[in-house]
């Protein structure tokens, strides 16, 4: 069974930094994607910034560009979201949603974690 679990969000003043985790569990793969999503009070969801594990390879939403920083460690299969300068239009919950390829397909499954919330003060 998939299983993805989020944590590391809190409360923090604007300008603060958080540091959020995506452990991933459950599953064998050649290859896979974690992305980071965020959906603020009466909005939708949206993408944040997501890393290939095969590569290290990275996109990030104009929003969070350097500000953000996502890096893997591939031995414990971990995705971590560094979040600097956060700004009160940061809060939001956290998702991380995954998509796994094994043995050379990419699963057709949709994989989230629970959600880290995290709530920036002015």
């Amino acid at each position: 069974e998939v299983q993805l679990q989020a944590s590391g969000g809190g409360l923090v003043q604007s300008g603060g930094s958080l540091r959020l985790s995506c452990a991933a569990s459950g599953f064998d793969f050649d290859d896979f994607t974690i992305g980071w999503f965020r959906q603020a009070p009466g909005k939708e969801r949206e993408g944040v910034s997501c890393i290939r594990e095969r590569d290290g390879s990275s996109t990030y939403a104009d929003s969070v560009k350097a500000r953000f920083t996502i890096s893997r460690d591939a031995a414990a299969n971990t995705v971590y979201l560094q979040m600097n300068s956060l700004k009160p239009e940061d809060t939001a919950v956290y998702y991380c949603h995954a998509d796994i390829r094994t043995n050379g397909v990419w699963r057709q499954g949709d994989y989230w974690g629970q959600g880290t919330e995290v709530t920036v003060s002015s």
